[in-house]
């Protein structure tokens, strides 16, 4: 791959991750960048959002259900926050995350749905917070 190639995947990442996450979530992981992290932070603008979240296979909602339910069955609470507030940017109501929910709670189990559960109310009660106090 030539670095011309390499740099407009990065790009295309970095519109779509900003897009998802918010620039405020993104300008804190790249702040937090070291030279330990840089080559972890490239892989994941370029692979997880300049390669698969840019697909035009699936749209970001249905994305956003499937990244939701893995990270449910994996247990990754931090990373499972930050994608509720996702979800939400990519159009999915909260009613509909409560039915991601449920439905991971038969496939990955009860204990998991009832941490993401927890996990989705702090997320929403901080997201409407926000949103009067604008």
């Amino acid at each position: 791959m030539s670095t011309e190639e390499r740099d407009e995947i990065h790009a295309r990442g970095m519109e779509v991750r900003r897009a998802v996450l918010g620039d405020a979530h993104v300008d804190g992981a790249i702040a937090r960048t070291t030279s330990f992290t840089e080559d972890f932070q490239d892989l994941i603008t370029r692979y997880a959002w300049g390669e698969i979240w840019s697909r035009p296979g699936l749209d970001r909602r249905t994305r956003s259900c499937i990244t939701l339910t893995a990270l449910i069955a994996l247990g990754h609470q931090h990373e499972l926050a930050m994608h509720v507030r996702a979800a939400l940017r990519n159009g999915l109501t909260p009613a509909e995350i409560r039915e991601v929910i449920l439905q991971s709670a038969i496939y990955c189990g009860v204990p998991a749905a009832n941490s993401a559960f927890a996990i989705a109310s702090d997320v929403l009660a901080r997201v409407d917070a926000e949103q009067d106090g604008k």
